[in-house]
């Protein structure tokens, strides 16, 4: 049986997340907490919690000032944010300071369940439509920032083709299944094309390999590459 708790500061809110839950995982049980200060009390009087979904706009917390609070009390406890914030910038600040997932309230009732099994079974969730999305514009950058993008460049051009495949479909959210899915390779493949994308980017995880990439044009990247020789 699984122990879910939900922090919502909406009580009908609250009851629906319920309902989804009692219809998808009915032998779970569920939390309520309608303010971080509850949440983590609710979190220090049951250390069986195997998930907390966390809304961005509680009474006494601030953006998310809620997830550094609960991961600096409890580091082990897995957290995923469910928001109506969809900005891409905010989902991967929040899996950067430890989420587990970042689910949008807009999210349909089945793809919903699907997103706390998956929670659940120790895998990562992002919504794959927004995360495809390209980042919003930006002003030109300053001489500094324009240097740190030539590097960024300079190191995604080592990057080999497939890997850089992989990095397009990081990107968007996808899981390691998906992305062997789709590019017909195995999972194992998979993996260690990741730890190859991290070495060459010189960074520590996958959500700063898509940061770093996050302000490029992958699939025109890649486009160039192949491109026919004037």
């Amino acid at each position: 049986m699984h122990t879910l708790m939900v922090a919502d500061d909406h009580p009908l809110f609250r009851e629906a997340i319920g309902a989804v839950i009692a219809a998808g995982l009915p032998d779970s049980r569920l939390l309520e907490a309608d303010s971080l200060a509850h949440a983590l009390q609710q979190a220090e009087q049951h250390a069986d919690v195997d998930l907390v979904l966390l809304d961005l706009g509680l009474p006494d917390a601030s953006g998310l000032e809620g997830l550094r609070a609960l991961r600096e009390a409890y580091p082990a406890l897995p957290v995923a944010i469910l928001s109506a914030d969809q900005e891409r910038r905010t989902i991967l600040e929040a899996i950067d300071l430890g989420a587990v997932g970042y689910i949008p309230k807009s999210t349909p009732r089945r793809e919903l369940q699907a997103a706390l099994t998956r929670l659940l079974e120790g895998q990562l969730y992002l919504p794959a439509d927004i995360m495809r999305r390209p980042p919003a514009a930006t002003p030109p950058p300053a001489p500094s920032e324009g240097d740190s993008r030539d590097a960024e460049r300079l190191r995604l051009a080592e990057l080999t083709d497939k890997q850089l495949e992989v990095l397009i479909r990081l990107s968007r959210g996808a899981s390691n299944k998906v992305i062997a899915r789709d590019l017909e390779i195995a999972e194992t493949t998979v993996k260690t094309h990741v730890s190859a994308i991290l070495r060459k980017l010189h960074v520590s995880g996958r959500v700063q390999a898509i940061l770093a990439a996050g302000a490029l044009d992958l699939e025109a990247l890649l486009a160039e590459r192949h491109a026919p020789s004037p």
